[in-house]
């Protein structure tokens, strides 16, 4: 497994994002290896769903977001607007597959219940289901009590390839509660702040490093992972992408 950990020395949201999907299609385009991504967002983000765009109050939600200190991007992946700050982890899983277009149901399943076995073992009651009222619903968030998100998942797929690619909020509801509540509002979609929850709300301590380990030991299973940096050419693909990614 290639392991790329870490922020982009010129980290910006669309560049991590365009990074993702350059990975995706690198892998669409023929047998390569395996790819982890986990990363740390640099800078508070309020990222778009591509649906978002097109409805009346997206320039007012992106206003929103700017004016609560979020940069606004917009991502390939499905799903609503998700806001998080340097108190989360990104975890972008990419894989050849011949017939990637199917298994997605199956994908949500597994890493989901993954990540519910995962913060099980810190003492967190975690559940694989949708809470009334979240941020970008889903059937296969994974919550705390039934009650608040913890992790959302989205994934991508094209000819030959699979992103999935999750949010783990650590911690920073307390930010993230009010400026989604005001992008939702202008975007008129229904959203309830009470959902919005963290892992470090659940198990007070519990910092981004301790679930960082968590979610990597997880992932690689015993497999070598030692980090490696992102590719050149992958990179360089990004930053022909990037301007997808960006809201002006």
């Amino acid at each position: 497994m290639r392991f790329l950990r870490g922020a982009l020395v010129d980290s910006e949201p669309a560049l991590e994002l365009a990074l993702a999907r350059a990975l995706v299609m690198d892998a669409g385009s023929g047998p390569v290896e395996e790819s982890l991504r986990v990363y740390r967002p640099a800078s508070p983000v309020v990222v778009f769903g591509r649906r978002d765009t097109r409805l009346p109050g997206f320039p007012s939600a992106v206003a929103a977001a700017r004016a609560a200190g979020f940069e606004p991007a917009v991502r390939a992946t499905g799903g609503r607007a998700v806001a998080y700050t340097s108190d989360a982890l990104v975890v972008d899983h990419v894989r050849h597959e011949p017939g990637a277009t199917g298994g997605q149901d199956a994908r949500f399943e597994t890493f989901g219940e993954m990540f519910v076995d995962l913060f099980r073992g810190f003492g967190v009651d975690a559940r694989l289901g949708a809470v009334p009222g979240e941020y970008c619903p889903g059937a296969h968030s994974v919550n705390a009590r039934g009650v608040e998100k913890l992790v959302g998942t989205s994934q991508r797929m094209v000819p030959g390839a699979w992103l999935f690619s999750s949010l783990v909020v650590v911690g920073d509801e307390g930010r993230l509660r009010p400026v989604l509540a005001e992008v939702y509002r202008c975007l008129g979609q229904e959203f309830d702040e009470g959902s919005v929850g963290s892992l470090s709300r659940e198990v007070p301590g519990l910092d981004v490093d301790t679930v960082e380990a968590a979610v990597v030991d997880a992932y690689v299973a015993g497999r070598p992972a030692t980090p490696v940096p992102v590719p050149d050419d992958l990179l360089e693909t990004a930053r022909d992408l990037v301007d997808q990614y960006r809201i002006r």
